[in-house]
């Protein structure tokens, strides 16, 4: 059974910024396709950035320029997120998958996913 579990949320005000990481239980080289989702109260969930095997990355309009995924050569994948908004507010998970399949992408369905992780608060004031 393949852990995740997320760290770095918490309370910032707009416009600034916070790293979350996501340690894994094996190698993140193992999986294809990694991705942040975030829920936020009365919202589905949604992706905000993802990251191949390859390290290929896709975003939605809505964070991209502000927020980066990226991994480590060995278990730990991040997010960096700068010029927060308060609409970034939400539970942020990250989600692996193994099996390859035709795209890695922000948008594929949280079904997509082999593995979650537990969630992070981030919570962003005006």
């Amino acid at each position: 059974q393949v852990q995740l579990v997320e760290s770095g949320g918490g309370s910032v005000q707009a416009g600034g910024s916070l790293r979350l990481s996501c340690a894994a239980s094996v190698y993140i080289y193992s999986f294809y396709c990694m991705t942040w989702f975030r829920h936020a109260p009365g919202k589905e969930r949604e992706g905000v950035a993802s990251i191949d095997r390859r390290g290929r990355t896709t975003y939605p309009d809505s964070v991209k320029g502000r927020f980066t995924i990226s991994k480590d050569s060995a278990k730990t994948l991040y997010l960096q997120m700068n010029s927060l908004k308060p609409e970034d507010t939400g539970v942020y998970y990250c989600a692996a998958r193994f099996g390859d399949a035709d795209i890695c992408s922000y948008f594929n369905s949280y079904t997509f996913f082999n593995s979650w992780g537990q969630g992070t608060q981030v919570t962003v004031s005006s």
